[in-house]
């Protein structure tokens, strides 16, 4: 019998796939990352797919004969796609190959589906939307299930001045930071028009900008770092790329900001609430129903003034901006639990292998 990568993983026992077909990093990606394991505490989970990384319990290519098999326990195994590169193949192996599967599809988009899409999410046995606005754009039966964090990894720092100093960052200047991919839609060059508006006025602060910009993005990485060195600022805004040890760079913050001009869900302001850091965010998302008055601020997409004062009310007050971090932790270890999230998501799988009995 073929073997998964996991150690002692038979294919008989793997009930659940999900798979991740995209090898750079992203937030679908990060939300596969987080969630498998959570699951696979109580459901016998893989995922598939590359560039994931080694502690993931995973399938390999070569097991997929195997699905033609039953698993254990079990009508079906489920197929559970995030992308439309992802649900094609599962209606392939469903439909055409005939495998023993049901397909799950979780959307986070909070726009009009394309033609191609809605033919793929009208294939699916279930669906999730990532919130009650990503589901007004849904036109088929689906369940609501909002996003969680691993909160044994994005957690606070003990120090910040030590989490900046162990990142190269100077400990002493108070840190704002921006991640995510560096392209138009994500906002960073409001993030860094807002900086050079700001900094000169707080020398004691310092700003990072991580994430990748991808081939087609590189000449816009590029103006925004022009922009910085023309405002003599390149000691103080920094652009440090993109890290797979994310939790670590939250740790250094005291404020972050969340710039989208557009965005599905968005993992950034849970992932920096959950390590005591406020946020300033766009209205985009579901950063107002995550982002509260006693925990940040919220402001239109796109409006660079707005954001400038909202960063400034934060970055000034050092008592408000502590008050808020203990406001954000709190909600966050509330409200977004990543076991919530998983226990809901297997609750889907459970009311499709009922139905089948």
């Amino acid at each position: 019998m073929s073997q998964t990568s996991h150690p002692g993983g038979d294919v008989r026992r793997v009930q659940v796939i999900a798979p991740n077909f995209k090898r750079r990093l992203s937030g679908v990606t990060s939300t596969i990352v987080q969630l498998v394991p959570e699951q696979a505490r109580t459901l016998p989970i893989r995922a598939l797919g590359p560039g994931l990384p080694a502690h993931l319990p995973k399938l390999r290519w070569r097991d997929l004969p195997a699905l033609w098999l039953r698993p254990d326990g079990r009508p079906f195994r489920i197929w559970h796609a995030r992308r439309n590169v992802e649900m094609l193949p599962g209606i392939l192996l469903r439909d055409v190959l005939r495998m023993p599967l049901r397909l799950v599809f979780t959307s986070a988009s909070q726009r009009r589906h394309t033609a191609y899409t809605r033919w793929l999410i009208a294939r699916m046995d279930a669906v999730i939307a990532t919130s009650t606005r990503t589901g007004t754009y849904l036109t088929v039966p689906h369940s609501t299930i909002t996003h969680g964090i691993d909160q044994s990894r994005f957690r606070p720092a003990e120090s910040r001045q030590a989490a900046r100093a162990a990142l190269g960052l100077k400990p002493d200047r108070r840190t704002v930071g921006c991640f995510g991919r560096v392209r138009h839609q994500k906002g960073t060059d409001l993030f860094v028009d807002a900086m050079i508006a700001l900094l000169p006025r707080f020398p004691g602060w310092q700003a990072v900008i991580a994430g990748r910009a991808t081939a087609e993005h590189q000449g816009y990485e590029t103006e925004l770092r022009a922009r910085v060195e023309a405002a003599g600022l390149a000691s103080r805004i920094l652009f440090v790329g993109e890290h797979r040890d994310i939790e670590r760079w939250y740790q250094a913050l005291d404020l972050f900001v969340a710039p989208q001009r557009w965005e599905g869900f968005g993992l950034t302001p849970l992932e920096a609430m959950s390590s005591a850091v406020p946020v300033v965010a766009a209205d985009v998302g579901v950063f107002s129903d995550v982002v509260t008055p006693d925990t940040g601020a919220i402001v239109p997409p796109g409006d660079l003034t707005a954001m400038i004062e909202a960063c400034e009310r934060w970055m000034a007050d050092d008592a408000a901006r502590e008050a808020a971090s203990r406001a954000a932790l709190a909600k966050a270890r509330a409200e977004f639990p990543l076991a919530r999230e998983a226990e809901a998501i297997n609750a889907v799988y459970e009311h499709l292998w009922r139905e089948a009995r």
